[in-house]
């Protein structure tokens, strides 16, 4: 199995980008090819490899930014909300070279049936062709956006997450050496969110299909679908490395699953809360702000 270590930096650069094509490809999900004239500076780590993405608001026909400079989130936070770009994390599904260019899956979170969704879903989709938005991406293959890193030892992986960490899952499976062990479980609202994932992994994939219930719905529902599948799994022998993401607090749940019940050793466990119930990326940023003033000023 290959094993990389983390980088001591996160060479990142702001890229202008415009919609090549949309593609719908279930239910759930809408996938953005996004190209540009500097795209071959653009180098993904694959796995899954996050990049920030600036959505223009609604009477904007691109992102407008006070400053793209080194100060950029300092400048950003402070520009009125009415201007300031949306700003959301996504994964890069697949880059191209020739030509030049990458796919974004978005997960719609009910977008386009009813007034639900995010300004990233409802954006993807009416998402058309020529539409201009601003990407935080890497420009090494060797970033800080890449968390799926399994260390020397590891003898099996276990994968698990919702339809937003989906595009993730899909590139970390396709990374996998041949041969490699995994276990996988993905929740899906519905039955055509499932997708096939071509992978060398000797990979077990469980799809959790909601079939039309919420996250966290209660009743004849099952409350978390991917935590309740665990508990009730054999898992292999050996040593694992766990990659676990999606709604944060189903994260929170499976992870202490795995290391209070399972035994498995904390330090090889990678979570990720892409998203939480009731709070907006706006929320949690404001959060996170608070959090880094607060450990400023101790």
């Amino acid at each position: 199995m290959t094993t990389t270590a983390a980088p001591a930096t996160a060479p990142f650069r702001f890229f202008d980008v415009h919609v090549v094509r949309t593609q719908r490809l279930s239910t759930s999900m809408i996938r953005v090819t996004f190209g540009g004239d500097r795209l071959a500076e653009l180098v993904s780590g694959g796995r899954d490899q996050r990049f920030k993405l600036f959505l223009p608001q609604p009477h904007q026909d691109r992102p407008v930014f006070a400053d793209m400079g080194d100060g950029w989130y300092t400048a950003w936070r402070a520009q009125d909300p009415a201007e300031r770009p949306f700003m959301r994390s996504y994964t890069i599904r697949e880059q191209r070279h020739d030509p030049a260019e990458f796919d974004v899956d978005f997960a719609l979170h009910g977008a386009g049936t009813t007034a639900a969704g995010g300004p990233a879903a409802r954006w993807a989709v009416g998402a058309r062709p020529g539409d201009r938005l601003c990407v935080l991406a890497p420009a090494v293959e060797d970033n800080g956006g890449v968390d799926f890193r399994p260390p020397a030892g590891t003898d099996w992986i276990l994968l698990t997450g919702d339809e937003t960490a989906l595009p993730a899952i899909a590139g970390i499976l396709s990374w996998l050496s041949p041969g490699t062990r995994a276990k996988v479980w993905i929740e899906v609202a519905h039955e055509d969110d499932r997708q096939h994932l071509p992978t060398f992994a000797d990979a077990d994939i469980t799809w959790l299909v909601r079939d039309g219930h919420g996250h966290g719905d209660t009743g004849t529902a099952r409350r978390e679908p991917v935590l309740d599948a665990l508990r009730a799994a054999e898992l292999p022998e050996g040593t694992p490395y766990a990659w676990i993401a999606g709604e944060a607090g189903t994260v929170k749940a499976v992870r202490r699953h795995l290391v209070g019940e399972r035994g498995i050793d904390r330090r090889a466990v990678k979570f990720t809360g892409y998203w939480r119930r009731g709070a907006t990326e706006e929320d949690l940023l404001a959060e996170l702000t608070a959090g880094t003033a607060t450990t400023d000023e101790d």
